[in-house]
């Protein structure tokens, strides 16, 4: 399918009500410990329309290295329709560290236990950035689970197109999540985009971040240490939808591209903007994922 690019600034079918209280610094999950397996998971969930009863398809969201829930707080706030549930990884946020250092394929596993605790045997999955690896592993080993994939500003693990040098050593390190007056110093390096104009997004849009320990972010760099998607993302059967920023130095738009070429029943979309766009372009990207989910 081809690929196009988003402009404009329509805003989808989400209440000015809504948007307002989560601008306004709520965000707009409802939040729930729960027990999967042996690991205790910080779950936050966004009932919906349709109030998250069984037998619907949520959109399970797989969170970037070191965020937390409320990171992906403004793409629900802009589908208030939709139930929306994601987690904070084991390590991360409020979920407290796990007993043995993990794999994608064991985060999978819990995503597919938070699913299973609501009730849902399947859910719309969208991963952003270290999540988009999860989520294409949720798709690959976790299939019957996944009706739809969406990868955004991710790329296919050890196999991609690596930002430059001086990008990776600034993000080898969780210091950006520690100090307000570091993530705004490199914003614009690490995150391109709007954050090259206006460094002040970084207090903005990270002010929700629960930072917990070194340790939990580099289990998370651990976790796809030496992973890769290229030798079995031919064989997805999911609708994708891989969205990307035209100015993203930590992976760079040629990733995108790959993984459309890769995926066969694949499509691509880029914003003018660089690896935050979920979080720059909220409503642009929640009327691109709606459009997208919604067809028969």
């Amino acid at each position: 399918m081809p690929a196009t690019h988003a402009q404009g600034h329509h805003a989808p079918d989400a209440s000015a009500d809504t948007v307002a209280a989560f601008h306004h610094g709520d965000h707009p999950f409802s939040i729930e410990m729960v027990h999967v397996g042996g690991q205790l998971v910080r779950v936050g969930r966004q009932a919906g329309r349709g109030g998250g009863r069984a037998g619907s398809v949520p959109l399970l969201l797989f969170n970037g290295i070191g965020g937390n829930i409320e990171l992906l707080g403004p793409i629900a706030a802009w589908m208030p329709e939709r139930e929306v549930i994601t987690f904070d990884i084991p390590g991360v946020g409020h979920s407290p560290l796990p007993a043995l250092p993990y794999r994608l394929r064991g985060i999978a596993g819990l995503a597919a236990g938070v699913l299973d605790h609501y009730g849902h045997a399947q859910a719309d999955v969208l991963g952003v950035s270290w999540g988009g690896a999860a989520a294409q592993q949720f798709a690959h080993s976790q299939a019957a689970h996944c009706r739809r994939l969406i990868l955004c500003a991710t790329a296919t693990g050890m196999f991609m197109v690596p930002a430059h040098p001086s990008v990776l050593w600034k993000m080898a390190t969780p210091r950006r999540y520690m100090s307000k007056s570091y993530a705004k110093s490199i914003s614009g390096d690490i995150y391109g985009g709007d954050y090259r104009r206006d460094p002040e997004l970084a207090s903005k849009h990270f002010k929700h971040i629960k930072w917990q320990s070194r340790l939990g972010y580099y289990l998370q760099i651990a976790a796809a240490a030496g992973w890769t998607s290229v030798h079995w993302l031919h064989r997805l059967e999911q609708p994708t939808l891989v969205m990307a920023g035209d100015d993203d130095p930590l992976i760079p738009l040629i990733n995108a591209k790959l993984l459309h070429k890769m995926i066969p029943r694949s499509e691509l979309k880029v914003f003018d903007c660089g690896h935050l766009f979920l979080m720059t372009r909220p409503e642009e990207c929640a009327r691109a994922i709606n459009e997208f989910l919604g067809r028969p």
